[in-house]
């Protein structure tokens, strides 16, 4: 045993060390893009596939194992075109994500997307809006003023929730990590006599709430028909949908490789960190 043990540590290099971690990484991160997909199905397909070519072979089914054999001839051209979709998504993630964040920083990242493209649309529209993004501080008891929700966040489901015929409209969305958790939400309204006479109940919720708690919200305005940022009681208004996302990048610290951000983006940061009032 003590000489097996011995062989191994003389055969055993720190790079298979480091080859076997490449892999497991490449594997867990294939399985988690493929995961709830119909590639899992098929993987499952495959699999069967390969177990009846090795018990063909075990049992002397010859003309099974003739075809599985030739069926497997070809399994790289079968592996591109069953999973061409996947390998597509795959590589597009790749490209986007080029540092390989966790699927966590990948999926906030994306949320961020979908709110600056909705929030930009609902300006555009005129359609007022209240997008709340829960941090450290817990949303619950706002949430449950609401109805809950639990769908992944994309930007035709928020500007949907905010059009006048809907039933929940009238309120906040919460947004939980990466979930959009509820919706109809109602918040506090801020109690700071100087607050802007020329804000409305909107204004003075996205305030309220951000006095209160650590949360970031997007607020649009359907008066003035622009789309601000609202933390720490501070707001930072008339937002590009690059400037939200720069924004809220920042503040949720998603920053996969760090880029200057743009100056006003900057500048109401450092704000919002150095003190706790708002901007009139």
């Amino acid at each position: 045993m003590n000489e097996l043990l011995a062989n191994l540590n003389s055969s055993f290099r720190q790079e298979d060390l480091i080859d076997v971690a490449i892999v497991a990484f490449i594997v867990y991160r294939l399985l988690n893009l493929i995961r709830g997909t119909r590639a899992v199905q098929m993987l499952i397909g495959l699999g069967v596939l390969t177990a009846g070519f090795f018990l063909s072979s075990q049992l002397e089914l010859y003309t099974t194992h003739w075809l599985l054999s030739n069926f497997f001839d070809y399994f790289v051209f079968i592996i591109i075109v069953l999973f061409q979709d996947d390998l597509r998504r795959a590589l597009t993630k790749i490209g986007r994500n080029p540092f390989l964040l966790s699927n966590e920083s990948e999926n906030r990242l994306e949320m961020v997307d979908e709110v600056a493209r909705a929030a930009t649309q609902l300006a555009r529209d005129k359609v007022g809006a209240l997008i709340v993004i829960e941090r450290e501080t817990g949303l619950k008891n706002f949430m449950d003023t609401g109805s809950k929700i639990e769908a992944r966040v994309r930007a035709e489901i928020l500007y949907s929730i905010f059009l006048v015929d809907s039933p929940i409209h009238d309120g906040a969305v919460i947004i939980m990590g990466d979930r959009l958790a509820a919706a109809g939400c109602f918040l506090p309204l801020s109690k700071d006599p100087d607050i802007d006479k020329h804000y409305g109940t909107r204004h003075r919720a996205a305030i309220g709430l951000t006095e209160e708690t650590d949360a970031v919200v997007v607020l649009v305005s359907e008066e003035a028909g622009a789309a601000h940022i609202v933390q720490g009681g501070r707001m930072m208004k008339d937002l590009t949908e690059t400037q939200i996302r720069d924004a809220l990048t920042d503040i949720l610290s998603l920053h996969a490789n760090p880029s200057p951000l743009p100056k006003r983006v900057q500048n109401f940061l450092s704000k919002v960190k150095g003190s706790g009032g708002h901007d009139s």
